[in-house]
């Protein structure tokens, strides 16, 4: 770890992240090999398969267009839940509160989060509630925990890529990121961009309805973006991942803001996109399916598993070049999450 002191870098989600996670996290705590590292852990009990999560917010500022730090973080733990294949059953919430705090904010993002839990058909079922002193936290910090259950067989964690795969995303890159930004900065665009931060467990329903065993991995591309979120997966499954620069949807608006701020889109967080892994004979009627929702109307094929490895990604760039994706080095958007 860098000068043996946490920086603003262990939060990105990149590699400074996944060293701290690496060599100290979870050597002390658990001892989870990076394999087997995803975004809920699995459990059995009683012959009944569960998933488990828990996430914590700090985003800054707490409202930004089209959302707030309180729907963020549920659909977040949704969203967890979802890219291992499980419906949600029930969220706690913990809260982290600034001495200062208006509390009619307090109860626009709680009735946000009640809003988004029960769009989800999830319960928010316990909590707690913690008062800092003015100047020791930022307004407002959640945290979350979600539980969900299977209905289904199938194995979605990261490993699971194989060779022929085709790679989907919901929709376009870097809105959120593009959108918490333009919000902290005070940056005045010619073009709204807002979050898009939304529950993703009723599109993967539909994924695996339709699918089944065709779906061989999902991941929500949030903090370093599709780009580290890609790597992980290819580190995971010890595969090749070739993305099309061309095929990559993202605004004109976020990728002007991105190329002024010297920003990447493909390392931008998200908070309401998944990227599915599925079997080649199924790469179209998975684009079918995500179409037909709400959330997923433009769905792409951005990408494909090209070959066994040491978990490399490329990009054949629209000029007909060819260049190496890695993780999030260092931290581009602090607080995005």
């Amino acid at each position: 770890m860098k000068d043996n002191i946490i920086i603003l870098g262990h939060g990105s989600g990149g590699k400074l992240s996944h060293q701290l996670l690496d060599n100290l996290i979870v050597p002390i705590l658990s001892g989870i090999g990076p394999r087997d590292q995803n975004d809920s852990a699995l459990l059995e009990h009683d012959g009944r398969r569960l998933a488990f999560t828990t996430d914590s917010y700090v985003v800054d500022p707490i409202f930004f267009p089209g959302g707030n730090i309180g729907d963020l973080a549920i659909n977040g733990t949704i969203n967890d839940l979802a890219m291992s294949g499980a419906q949600p059953l029930a969220i706690s919430v913990g809260l982290i509160l600034e001495e200062g705090l208006p509390l009619e904010d307090l109860r626009t993002i709680l009735t946000s989060m009640k809003q988004a839990a029960e769009s989800a058909d999830a319960q928010i079922v316990t909590g707690d509630t913690k008062v800092v002193p003015r100047g020791t936290a930022d307004k407002i910090f959640i945290n979350t925990s979600g539980i969900g259950f299977f209905d289904h067989d199938i194995d979605l964690r990261g490993n699971n890529a194989k060779v022929g795969d085709k790679i989907l995303i919901n929709g376009t890159i870097g809105d959120h990121g593009m959108a918490i930004l333009a919000s902290r900065e005070g940056l005045e665009l010619q073009s709204d961009i807002r979050t898009d931060s939304a529950a993703l467990n009723g599109l993967v329903a539909d994924l695996l309805k339709g699918l089944g065993e065709g779906v061989h991995a999902m991941r929500d591309p949030t903090r370093g973006g599709v780009a580290t979120t890609l790597k992980e997966i290819a580190l995971q499954s010890a595969v090749d991942i070739s993305l099309q620069e061309t095929a990559l949807p993202i605004r004109d608006t976020v990728r002007g803001v991105c190329a002024i701020l010297g920003l990447d889109p493909l390392f931008v967080a998200n908070e309401g996109k998944l990227l599915a892994v599925v079997a080649t004979d199924a790469a179209q009627e998975a684009l079918q399916i995500m179409r037909r929702h709400p959330h997923g109307k433009e769905a792409v094929i951005i990408g494909e598993v090209t070959g066994e490895s040491r978990g490399k990604v490329f990009m054949q760039t629209a000029i007909g070049g060819r260049r190496a994706i890695d993780m999030l080095a260092g931290e581009q958007l602090p607080r995005i999450c």
